[in-house]
């Protein structure tokens, strides 16, 4: 069976990472799938994106990181996938998670949605927090893979 993981990945968490690693341990194949938005620039640009995540997850065998647009329900057709996965951190996440797995059942006719809660040392990362702490000079060590690391510290010290 195939999985496709979608997200924006801006940038990938260590909350992310963990969803990833149990995965790959659920299917034969596992596409990351990187939400390319053209309406909408990324703090980190969908080619850096996509780097950062390849190597983030390059020990893993059965996981390839692709870019996509458009609708995650037609994306996973065109491949092949069985499931999308989606990590849940916290309660909050479910409700507007249950109506896009929704809608996206009914898009698919079909298209299962399995829901992966993130260890609970990782509930509270969320990219956004990330991107906030990092710009005001906090240490983000251990909430992102250490590609990641590397480069928003190169980024945070290129802006100041």
């Amino acid at each position: 069976m195939k999985a496709i993981y979608p997200g924006s990945f801006d940038p990938i968490t260590n909350g992310h990472l963990d969803v990833i690693e149990r995965t790959v341990k659920l299917f034969n194949e596992v596409i990351i799938a990187v939400l390319s938005n053209q309406d909408k620039e990324g703090f980190i640009s969908i080619k850096d994106r996509i780097e950062l995540v390849k190597e983030s997850v390059k020990d893993l065998k059965n996981v390839t990181v692709e870019s996509f647009s458009g609708l995650t329900v037609k994306y996973a057709k065109e491949r092949g996938a069985n499931v999308i996965i989606r990590g849940l951190r916290a309660p909050s996440d479910f409700e507007y998670e249950l109506e896009m797995s929704q809608i996206n059942y009914f898009l698919s006719n079909g298209l299962e949605t399995l829901f992966i809660m993130t260890n609970p040392k990782h509930s509270f990362i969320r990219s956004s927090r990330v991107k906030e702490v990092a710009g005001l000079g906090g240490d983000i060590k251990d909430f992102v893979p250490l590609p990641v690391y590397k480069y928003l510290y190169q980024k945070m010290l290129l802006k100041k």
